[in-house]
């Protein structure tokens, strides 16, 4: 079975934003690290060499595949900031919770279990908070600590 190549590092999240190619996607990763770091009470972990994550959560699937991963978290990617909000994704509830508020956020396309945004200018700050935080509740429930 293939290995997870995401795995938690020692690297330093405050020199990978620095280190960011475009000023403002460098001036947004420090909101959003901030945001992530109000919601989750959690301070980030670098997860491989581009996500910034937050808290973590063992998984085990039914084809005997297990590894761990942040429990949510962001990377400022060169087109889009790529957002994880898994608990959309194992929760049901918080799905369709995330469906309704996705409705108000603004521009923004997404996955499964992401959520792309072009800039922060282009989305409700309010509302990315609520989505932030219903995913990470919903984690937190579904992965006990």
């Amino acid at each position: 079975m293939a290995e997870n190549l995401t795995k938690p590092t020692q690297a330093s999240v405050a020199e990978f934003i620095k280190a960011l190619d475009h000023p403002r996607k460098c001036e947004e990763a420090r909101v959003l690290d901030a945001l992530f770091r109000k919601v989750t009470g959690e301070a980030p972990q670098m997860w491989g060499p581009s996500i910034i994550g937050y808290g973590s959560y063992h998984y085990k699937y039914d084809s005997g595949r297990e590894g761990d991963m942040c429990r949510t978290g962001f990377s400022p990617r060169k087109a889009k900031h790529s957002l994880y909000l898994m608990g959309s994704y194992c929760d049901p509830a918080t799905g369709e919770r995330t469906n309704a508020l996705l409705e108000d956020l603004g521009k923004h396309s997404r996955g499964a279990s992401c959520l792309y945004i072009n800039k922060l200018a282009d989305v409700d700050m309010a509302v990315l908070e609520e989505l932030i935080r219903i995913s990470w509740e919903a984690m937190n429930a579904r992965y006990p600590r």
